[in-house]
């Protein structure tokens, strides 16, 4: 066909000039994106392997179980704050954080400074001699835990927190199961045996099983769910461990750690992601009661809790504090729920908005009545709509169908309109596309 229209986003039709309207409806009304904030930020430019040497060198070299976001996967090159920008110099406003992982900002100033320092000084000597950052940063993190929580081991990950959480946890209660939920982030139990996790599962509180936040959806648990269940675990022997590697250091505005939102200590805790904004370190928290279980083994960490990672460490807790960003996450989380709730009244796709703080899901549905998971190939493509107008999301939930909205602590409103602007352009197109 002449004309220069090239493809025709709504199909075939015979008369001309019906063609013409269409498409120039659908250019007016879903091509322009939303105008992002200003960011004086300039990235430096780009000066590596071209994209198509980057996507060779993958497919040859880099393990095919690492899998990539969206049909053209993005190649990053800096970040600033909440900003994130491409090879060629685009612009994104990053609302998944690595994955909950970037806490204060990408390159965080007061961080990254404190790196160079320390980078200059001493990188790394084993535990068996001291140094002086370790000691400061467990004083620091150990203050901001409730009794009888002060004991820290520094370690790589949080998988290798978690791994150490329910070793001491098996060898403090010499019982070997644990009851935790499916596709969990955020809670799970050492209990006695067989009879005691049918016991604990047959107990009201655990008739829905699925209730989590973090991965499977941001959804929270019920009021007073995380106490009685506690008390349930607790008072036949069990032990209560507290993964906050999501919903720690102030992401959900109202406290400091998830768990404090519910009126409960637990015996353990880990933490990771944004312990270090994108550092690899980690840590667990217990008791000096289930610490010294663990002392009568050998337990040895080359890295965990080296010079560097623990400055980076303090770094992150000093900006956090500095900058206010526990407030920032409840003020500017708010603000986002209520715009996001908006699009929820206005869309039948929108299931459900949800969350605390900074730690938001948006639910898709195919109407609000059967609430069926929307299909993947439309999530799919709403959320590639969102990155082409320079917003990146999350996934998450048990069948994919919610957006995790995780972003650096630092965002703005303006930042938050800017992104409820792209995901109602989004979803405007979703609803055109539907209707061919």
């Amino acid at each position: 066909m002449s004309g220069g229209l090239g493809p025709l986003p709504w199909g075939y039709v015979r008369r001309f000039g019906r063609v013409v309207f269409r498409q120039q409806q659908w250019k007016s009304t879903v091509s322009t994106h939303p105008k992002m904030p200003p960011c004086d930020f300039v990235p430096e430019k780009y000066k590596s392997y071209p994209y198509e040497r980057i996507q060779k060198i993958r497919e040859q070299n880099i393990s095919p179980s690492l899998r990539m976001y969206y049909k053209k996967p993005l190649l990053l090159h800096q970040g600033h704050m909440q900003w994130l920008f491409d090879y060629e110099g685009r612009r994104y406003l990053d609302l998944f954080a690595g994955i909950v992982t970037v806490s204060v900002g990408h390159c965080h100033p007061k961080v990254t400074v404190a790196t160079q320092k320390q980078l200059a000084r001493l990188w790394h000597t084993t535990n068996i001699y001291m140094h002086p950052s370790i000691h400061e940063y467990a004083e620091k993190l150990a203050s901001l835990f409730p009794d009888p929580l002060k004991v820290i081991y520094l370690t790589n990950s949080g998988s290798e927190a978690n791994d150490l959480a329910m070793f001491m946890a098996r060898l403090h209660t010499h019982n070997f199961d644990i009851i935790s939920f499916r596709q969990c982030y955020q809670m799970f139990f050492v209990v006695h045996g067989e009879a005691g996790i049918v016991e604990i599962l047959q107990c009201r509180l655990f008739e829905n099983a699925a209730v989590q936040k973090g991965v499977n959806g941001a959804v929270q648990y019920p009021r007073s769910f995380l106490k009685e269940a506690y008390q349930l675990v607790q008072e036949r022997g069990g032990v209560c461990i507290s993964d906050e590697v999501q919903t720690g250091f102030g992401r959900t505005g109202s406290h400091f750690w998830g768990f404090q939102t519910h009126d409960v200590v637990p015996d353990i805790v880990t933490l990771a992601k944004g312990i270090g904004n994108g550092f690899p370190m980690a840590a667990v928290v217990t008791t000096k009661e289930i610490a010294n279980s663990l002392a009568q083994n050998l337990h040895f960490n080359t890295f965990g809790g080296s010079p560097l990672a623990c400055v980076v460490g303090a770094a992150v807790l000093d900006a956090i504090e500095e900058d206010g960003l526990q407030k920032n996450s409840r003020d500017v989380g708010t603000y986002m729920l209520l715009e996001l709730a908006k699009l929820r009244d206005k869309f039948e796709i929108v299931g459900d908005v949800r969350g605390k703080g900074l730690m938001i899901g948006v639910e898709m549905v195919t109407d609000k009545h059967s609430r069926h998971p929307l299909p993947a190939e439309e999530i799919n493509q709403i959320w590639e709509d969102c990155k082409d107008m320079g917003v990146l999301l999350g996934r998450g939930g048990l069948y994919n169908q919610t957006f995790r909205i995780k972003p650096p602590m630092c965002i703005t409103k303006k930042d938050v309109d800017f992104a409820v602007e792209v995901f109602h352009t989004a979803l405007q197109r979703h609803m055109e596309r539907a209707a061919k």
